[in-house]
């Protein structure tokens, strides 16, 4: 399993939930002891520690015999039934739906609603309500003398139930949704750190090859030498000849296969090494992309664009690297990329002439996950991770970003711009 999916899993941190049961503990005890000794109010005072024990209890249980830091999915459950049963039981002895604690019994489902399955939600919201619900007609009286003084009609009565069923739906749809979408962001976030370190990987390899080649480059040239002085002295003899020519085809292919692996002074190793202006990035880019891409790349800059060179950012390159990959993607023929600059601001337009944004998920631009429901091309379908990681890590470097349909080009358009005095920054 890699890193970025474990963000599927439902699970709980336990130490949290520990520390929230026995602030809600203390509070229940101090409520409790407070109300029978201090007003001298009258409930089932022993019954109502018994309730209370049950959460110490079991929150011994996960201080000192459970011993996994996160609580799975199904353990989860099991303890917020005992916190919802739990409060239940208090609640029905001291009043019912009329007591203003009763509110406190939302919480379990709530706090699950953003950490939990669908399933298991739906489970406790329907505990919750089913339980506010009994205690709605089933209750002991408020403890005395409260109960001597309070009469409410049956409007306002049953008003309360339906109220906190209404904000407990409520609640937990808003808590599901973005608990869903913050999951959906995590995973997406640890995908990019994952293809960043991938990146930053691929840069140590080059190095090493590039140090390979040169530390390889004498014995290799010795080797070759050799060969060459066997060759001429061992010429008469067929049987030594041929493996000599063999070992000396082999040392050439060791030479070849190097210079493949080591970095080009000229081209690459500026890239990858050195800092360069918008334009240069760019130009880099779109080199990368023709070697392999039968698509015809237009660029057209300013001649005075914003000439200063920027301190080398792999974010920089991966980010602009995915917004030129996805206009090559999804491009028919074309890409189209603009650089212009004045004393302020420097913008870049990259503009492809394929089908653009679909109209339903313009508003969404940006956002992880996204899928063309109308794309039958498995190959041309994506799930707006592209988009997502470029935008993210271009923002990150102060650039603003705005994603639209091109009303020259007819595809899509993504116009990057920078002040200035913030490129000074990266």
């Amino acid at each position: 399993m890699k890193f970025f999916e474990t963000s599927k899993y439902y699970t709980l941190k336990k130490s949290t939930y520990i520390s929230l049961r026995w602030i809600g503990i203390i509070g229940q005890l101090i409520s409790v002891y407070f109300v029978y000794f201090y007003l001298n109010f009258d409930f089932d005072f022993v019954i109502s520690n018994i309730a209370i024990s049950i959460g110490v209890l079991s929150n011994f249980y996960l201080v000192f015999i459970y011993k996994k830091t996160q609580l799975s999915d199904r353990s989860a459950l099991i303890f917020l039934l005992i916190d919802i049963i739990q409060l239940a039981i208090l609640i029905y002895l001291t009043g019912g739906v009329v007591n203003p604690f009763i509110i406190f019994i939302l919480i379990p489902s709530v706090f699950a609603s953003s950490n939990l399955g669908l399933r298991t939600n739906l489970f406790l919201v329907l505990t919750t309500i089913l339980t506010i619900v009994f205690l709605t007609f089933y209750s002991k009286e408020l403890p005395s003398p409260l109960n001597n003084h309070f009469h409410v009609d049956d409007y306002y009565y049953y008003s309360i139930p339906v109220a906190l069923i209404i904000a407990l739906v409520f609640l937990n749809y808003f808590a599901i949704i973005f608990g869903a979408e913050s999951r959906l962001r995590k995973e997406a976030l640890n995908k990019m750190e994952e293809v960043m370190a991938k990146e930053h990987e691929m840069l140590s390899l080059g190095g090493q090859a590039a140090a390979a080649a040169h530390s390889l480059g004498t014995p290799l040239s010795t080797i070759k030498i050799i060969t060459l002085e066997l060759s001429k002295q061992l010429k008469d003899n067929k049987d030594v000849i041929q493996d000599i020519q063999l070992l000396s085809s082999q040392v050439e292919r060791c030479n070849q296969i190097l210079k493949k692996l080591s970095l080009n002074p000229s081209e690459e190793d500026e890239f990858i090494d050195e800092d360069l202006s918008i334009r240069e990035y760019l130009k880099e880019i779109i080199l990368s992309f023709k070697e392999t891409s039968e698509k015809e790349f237009i660029f057209n800059f300013d001649q005075d664009s914003y000439p200063k060179k920027i301190t080398k950012s792999i974010e920089l390159v991966y980010g602009l690297r995915n917004f030129v990959g996805n206009a090559n993607k999804f491009s028919k023929t074309k890409i189209f990329i603009n650089l212009k600059s004045d004393n302020e601001f420097t913008e870049i337009t990259i503009e492809d002439d394929g089908e653009g944004y679909p109209s339903y998920i313009l508003s969404k631009i940006g956002e992880p996950y996204l899928r063309d429901q109308k794309n039958d091309e498995k190959s041309k379908s994506g799930l707006g991770l592209g988009i997502f990681i470029g935008k993210t890590l271009l923002e990150k470097n102060f650039a603003n970003i705005n994603c639209r349909n091109s009303k020259t080009r007819g595809g899509a358009e993504v116009v990057i711009k920078w002040q200035n005095k913030d490129l000074i920054k990266i």
